[in-house]
């Protein structure tokens, strides 16, 4: 190592050390470990400061986002357009280094990292999306679609099983690019590994089939620098390097210890450490020689993006239907396209929302040709599967579908940054009761403002024999709760198709697509009216109704049966279906006012799940029938007799309500 580098290194490990002091809160024990390893990964990638989105740009994921003041350091050395001031203003309000990486927010992070094992899963996905591009677009001579992915993690990050998951599968479909840095330091917060996790972990990655490379000091860049180089020259499967380094380097009062994993080093700890590095004992200083090093790997960086530039001018020469095409799939914009397509909105019958859902599907492909995605083992039950499309393999990168197998979490997760990727529509599938599992990283895609979309079936009692276990009672009061998520529970089959309309073309969302596994009727409507929120479904004959009924999903075929009954006992219902809470809250005062008057406060609502949320429109004077209570193993109609969910009761509590 150079005398330039090593002080490349410990600039890291300063600004790192200064932060988190001068924020009195942070990890500084990873930033100083790892320093070695992650500067020596960033000389070596293929990446411009300059220009973050360049699309084929090497992927970096910090999996153990905790070390974030990694990141910044590296962000602002490789000319990422970090400030000193904006590490100043590390884990402040406002401040462009929050206390983890986030997603959109701070320019050349390319995913939110924090919760343990995510960053792996994301890596995994990112690998994935750059397979299958290349496979689409690259030609003899034309590699425009060929960069790497790495990752750096932790002890903590590999305890998750999530990263099991995401692991297994990539060794699956033999991600050759790749590339995770493991950086091994024994520590986590309570202690030892020892205490919790004493596992081989070379030897759980090799029955992955990944590349397992070591490297005994963490320190020694240039054994770091080679495992790099033979990691990239296995093209065959993914490669994990586990490099063994001392968390807190450095520091001699805390390095190897826990106490050097999450605060403050202290300001006497931090002068002992600048002083055997013979540092000047300046708060965040680094020397005009660290950047003017730094200046020849940010020219390299433009001068790699640069070739691409060409080499991409002279594909577009040779290829100009495959050029167009990709600029199509990274900026591909359906909206109006889809809304004035008739077909696109027309059912023949009523089916289950589950049915309509795969229809729907695979009548985009003929308008998103970049839709990937797939589910968690259960395809045929979720109609997930694009047909004529393939399914991405090992073996076939073509494929447009994807065999998750049996892992909910790390398949949301890898979806993640799959739309985080670039140049694909994203989406995945499972039984909605399984949300459960996805929870962590579906919490993320609505933080990060990813649009995936969330097939979730078999959305309530109607799963019948399978009984409580397999039947989903709390998860829409879970989902709508979270910020930034639309949950979308369609009634028909033309809700359904407004809901893949919204999914599809809204850039700022994840959606949640919660569909029955019975069937549902088909109603006469233009399904558009649906991506309100909530609308009319039948009105009452008076200006004003007597009560109005509303419902969700299969539960909007009581209230319409319902309010047959009432009509015919002289009561004057209107019916409205509510499919989506968020887009009706989105809505003008007017409409909200439109569909449900505050004059009228006799209010009936009715959803086979949790009645959390509901009281928010039945008010005080209404009522709410739902479940409080988890379902039963019995045919799916034994249930919904059972449990109240009967045009009779709906009627006798309309009744009720109303004061008949």
């Amino acid at each position: 190592m150079n005398n330039l580098d090593l002080q490349c290194i410990n600039a890291i490990r300063v600004l790192s050390a200064d932060a988190i002091q001068k924020s009195n809160s942070g990890h500084p024990g990873l930033p100083l470990g790892a320093a070695s390893m992650a500067y020596t990964l960033w000389t070596k990638m293929s990446h411009n400061g300059k220009n973050p989105d360049w699309k084929n740009r090497d992927r970096f994921v910090l999996s153990a986002g905790h070390g974030s003041m990694l990141e910044y350091s590296l962000l602002h050395l490789f000319g990422y357009g970090i400030t000193v001031d904006d590490i100043k203003e590390f884990r402040q309000w406002g401040s462009k280094t929050p206390g983890h990486p986030e997603y959109g927010h701070t320019k050349g992070v390319e995913i939110t990292t924090g919760p343990l094992g995510q960053g792996i899963c994301n890596a995994v996905g990112f690998a994935m999306a750059e397979a299958k591009l290349a496979d689409k677009f690259n030609k003899d001579g034309f590699n425009v679609v060929d960069h790497y992915t790495y990752a750096i993690t932790g002890d903590g990050c590999l305890m998750e099983g999530v990263s099991a998951e995401a692991s297994s599968l990539a060794g699956t479909l033999g991600l050759g690019k790749l590339i995770l840095l493991y950086d091994s330091n024994n520590i986590t917060i309570e202690g030892n590994t020892d205490v919790a996790f004493t596992e081989d972990v070379a030897k759980r990655y090799e029955a992955y089939g990944w590349q397992v490379l070591n490297v005994e000091d963490g320190n020694d860049v240039e054994a770091i620098a080679k495992a790099i180089d033979d990691a990239k020259a296995e093209t065959s499967k993914p490669s994990i390097i586990i490099v063994k380094t001392q968390i807190g380097y450095g520091c001699p009062a805390k390095q190897g210890s826990a106490k050097a994993h999450g605060e403050p080093l202290g300001a006497d700890n931090i002068k002992e450490m600048k002083e055997l590095m013979k540092w000047e004992n300046e708060d965040f200083f680094v020397s005009q020689d660290v950047y003017n090093n730094m200046e020849t790997y940010i020219a390299n960086g433009e001068k790699a993006e640069q070739e691409w530039n060409e080499l991409f001018s002279k594909y577009e020469e040779a290829y100009p239907e495959l050029a167009s095409e990709y600029k199509k799939w990274h900026e591909l914009d359906v909206t109006d396209e889809l809304l004035n397509d008739k077909d696109f909105w027309k059912f023949e019958k009523g089916c289950a929302t589950r049915q309509a859902s795969g229809d729907v599907l695979n009548r985009l492909t003929s308008f998103i040709p970049n839709l990937m995605g797939g589910s968690a083992d259960l395809a045929p039950s979720n109609k997930s599967d694009m047909k004529n499309t393939g399914y991405f393999s090992k073996e076939d990168r073509s494929g447009q579908n994807i065999h998750f197998g049996v892992r909910e979490h790390a398949m949301a997760a890898i979806t993640n940054a799959i739309a985080a990727h670039g140049g694909l529509k994203a989406y995945c599938a499972t039984f909605f009761v399984f949300s459960d599992y996805m929870k962590g990283a579906m919490r993320l895609s609505a933080l990060m403002n990813l649009p995936v979309t969330y097939i979730l079936t078999h959305d309530s009692i109607g799963v019948g024999e399978d009984g409580p276990t397999h039947q989903p009672i709390e998860q829409l009061a879970a989902l709508r709760s979270l910020p930034n998520m639309t949950v979308f529970r369609p009634a028909d089959p033309n809700e359904t198709a407004a809901a893949w309309f919204y999914a599809v073309t809204n850039k700022t969302t994840p959606t949640s697509l919660v569909l029955t596994r019975q069937n549902l009727p088909l109603y006469d409507i233009d399904g558009k009216v649906a991506l309100k929120g909530a609308y009319i479904l039948k009105d009452s004959k008076n200006e004003t109704p007597d009560v109005i009924l509303m419902a969700s999903g299969s539960e909007v075929e009581l209230i319409m049966g319902a309010a047959d009954e009432l009509a015919k006992k002289g009561v004057d219902a209107r019916v409205v279906s509510m499919p989506s809470f968020e887009l009706f809250e989105a809505q003008s005062d007017e409409y909200k006012e439109s569909v449900l008057p505050k004059a009228v406060r006799n209010r009936v609502a009715v959803e086979a799940a949790s009645p959390f949320g509901w009281h928010k429109y039945v008010g005080l004077d209404g009522e709410v029938i739902a479940l409080d209570h988890f379902g039963a193993s019995a045919p799916a109609g034994t249930l919904f007799k059972e449990f109240g969910f009967t045009v009779e009761n709906v009627v006798e509590t309309a009744l009720k309500v109303v004061g008949k």
